[in-house]
């Protein structure tokens, strides 16, 4: 089978750049599945080599990304085999699956954003339901993170049954430091005044609300002297209202900006957050929230999109815009040590449900059944 993986080949791993690691080490440790990726892209083609785990093969042609996507979102050609040679199913990582002359074609589908909130998304996502429709036409199999976004895939597209199935990827790993460079990150991270402090990870985007996080700091800050805020990801399209809102909170001079951030410098500042915060609008999946409960970090979360289905017990949840009910319950968290305690635990339980293996273990039956060889 063949797997786009263009979404490794970004200066930054997006969700789905997260989604297509793990998913391919994997599937390359599958004993009876032959794996390769693909990027659909001219001039950074050559760096997927060195991105794939062992075990996946990278083999193509050249494919130039945007004489392409102008083709495939009016036809159906040139195949992908055309680029990549014979497989026997092709996987769209992405929401959008190159046609194909006789592979089975399955697309991922992570959330409907564009659908249920454009105002939050960017042009280029605006166009995926479209994508969608156009694969499901050609007969594309779907793969849902959860089973909130394949009833969504269902009721908005009227999809078959048959071919949407519920896959849960698993979560991605973050490094175990030393004391010392744990301590060492900290020190470059964060200001010598912060203590304790509440971390959000997420893209500065409208669909992680992190303005409304930002007003809910403001009225938790007054009560909890010694806490800070630490805001760690990247900018993106909804970077002047949070900045706006930051200059506005009267508690400005406790909100800390990281960036975005390699992987062992985040697991530092996870590791030691009194709790991890995600004020998402909606949400298909959501990986930090796991990440911090593997690590035994408390979470504090909406009941937006898929977050309930996904975060089960292991949360304190809160309904999406409602800063009050935010604040209140960080205000909880941070006041009660039993309550911190008691998510930590519910939250490590909880995300023992959730593995790479058991990710490749169901695409692997998803893909036998979409290629026709499934057990009968």
């Amino acid at each position: 089978m063949a797997l786009d993986a263009t979404p490794l080949l970004g200066p930054h791993r997006t969700g789905v750049g997260v989604f297509c690691q793990g998913t391919l080490g994997a599937l390359a440790a599958r004993p009876d599945l032959e794996v390769c990726a693909f990027a659909v892209s001219w001039r950074r083609r050559h760096q997927l080599a060195e991105r794939l785990p062992a075990g996946v093969e990278d083999r193509q042609r050249a494919m130039p990304a945007r004489p392409l996507h102008a083709l495939w979102a009016r036809l159906d050609r040139p195949p992908v085999e055309w680029f990549i040679g014979p497989t026997d199913v092709v996987h769209g990582t992405n929401f959008v699956v190159p046609p194909t002359r006789s592979a089975a074609a399955v697309v991922s589908v992570h959330d409907l954003t564009p659908l249920h909130h454009p105002e939050l998304c960017d042009p280029a996502t605006l166009a995926y339901p479209g994508l969608i429709r156009r694969a499901l036409g050609r007969g594309a199999w779907i793969h849902a993170d959860s089973s909130f976004v394949a009833t969504e895939v269902l009721d908005a597209f009227d999809a078959d049954p048959a071919r949407v199935r519920v896959v849960n990827p698993g979560i991605p790993d973050l490094p175990v430091l030393t004391t010392e460079r744990a301590s060492d990150a900290l020190r470059r991270l964060l200001p010598d005044r912060v203590g304790r402090y509440c971390l959000a990870i997420g893209t500065a985007e409208p669909r992680k609300d992190l303005p409304g996080l930002v007003k809910a700091f403001g009225a938790v800050a007054a009560r909890q002297s010694d806490t800070a805020l630490v805001l760690a990801g990247p900018p993106g399209w909804g970077e002047d209202a949070l900045t706006a809102a930051i200059d506005a909170s009267p508690a400005r001079g406790r909100i800390v900006r990281t960036g975005w951030l390699e992987d062992p410098d985040l697991s530092a500042l996870l590791r030691r957050a009194t709790v991890l915060v995600y004020p998402s609008l909606y949400e298909g999946f959501g990986f930090p929230p796991l990440q911090a409960m593997r690590a035994g970090v408390p979470v504090v979360a909406t009941r937006a999109g898929s977050l309930p289905e996904i975060l089960g017990d292991g949360a304190l949840l809160v309904e999406p815009r409602d800063d009050d009910a935010l604040a209140g319950a960080l205000d909880r968290c941070l006041g009660d040590d039993s309550l911190r305690q008691q998510l930590a635990v519910a939250g490590v339980a909880r995300s023992a449900a959730f593995s790479w293996e058991r990710c490749a273990e169901e695409l692997e039956v998803l893909y036998r059944d979409a290629a026709g060889r499934g057990e009968r």
